[in-house]
């Protein structure tokens, strides 16, 4: 693979990627990647797993301005009506 990810393609990566997977992302090529991880650069957090730097997807996906959820049709705001509608029920009682 190369070239920068195409929106279905960051939907589908999995829980983390490698670090030139997530460059690719960003359009970046490898050597700068590692640069700009290595100075702490990066819009997102690096993880080392042994030898391996990876990143995490969801943080890739808020740093691109994905929002998964949306994208598949899903309600964000659920969390937020339940607890309103708790509130309500209380201050009646």
């Amino acid at each position: 693979m190369s070239g920068a990810l195409t929106r279905a393609e960051l939907l589908a990566l999995p829980a983390t990627v490698d670090l030139e997977t997530a460059g690719r992302a960003f359009g970046l090529k490898r050597s700068t990647t590692y640069t700009l991880a290595k100075r702490g650069e990066l819009p997102v957090r690096t993880m080392r797993l042994g030898r391996a730097l990876r990143v995490v997807t969801a943080e890739l996906h808020v740093a691109l301005g994905i929002r998964p959820q949306e994208e598949a049709g899903l309600r964000t705001d659920v969390g937020a009506s339940a607890g309103a509608l708790e509130l309500s029920s209380s201050v009646q009682a």
